[in-house]
């Protein structure tokens, strides 16, 4: 019994721990994959958002230039009434602005209408084409 108990002694005698260096050079690796592995989740996090606020702007942007497009015609106005923008969900914090000019002095029935959509007051898209009396 004796031999034995020695034996197992000797084949842990080459062997030796873990020494500290190899703990932090360990770590310090772990951390620098963690932060490349969380920098790439929020890059493309934020590019999901901006291309969804974009393309919900879009949308909304040629909804109301279809609005201002079909209302009736006002001889010399600067501005007109936006279509109701849905509440909650996918619109919510989104406003439109309908600006009209007329092309020539004295208007002769074409008006360029610029339709600017803004999200949290910032402005995401600006969309431009000409109305024409009917």
């Amino acid at each position: 019994m004796r031999w034995l108990g020695k034996e197992r002694f000797r084949l842990f005698r080459g062997q030796r721990g873990v020494s500290l260096i190899e703990t932090v050079v360990a770590l310090a690796l772990i951390g620098i994959i963690a932060v490349a592995f969380i920098s790439g989740l929020i890059t493309a996090s934020r590019a999901a958002y901006i291309a969804d606020e974009q393309t919900t702007a879009e949308s909304l942007a040629r909804s109301q230039m279809e609005w201002a497009k079909n209302v009736n015609y006002v001889e010399g106005a600067t501005q007109y009434f936006p279509a109701p923008i849905p509440s909650g969900g996918d619109y919510a914090n989104y406003s439109a602005v309908i600006a009209a000019e007329p092309l020539h002095d004295p208007d002769d029935g074409i008006q360029k209408i610029t339709v600017t959509i803004k999200h949290f007051d910032e402005e995401i898209i600006k969309l431009e084409s000409y109305k024409r009396q009917r």
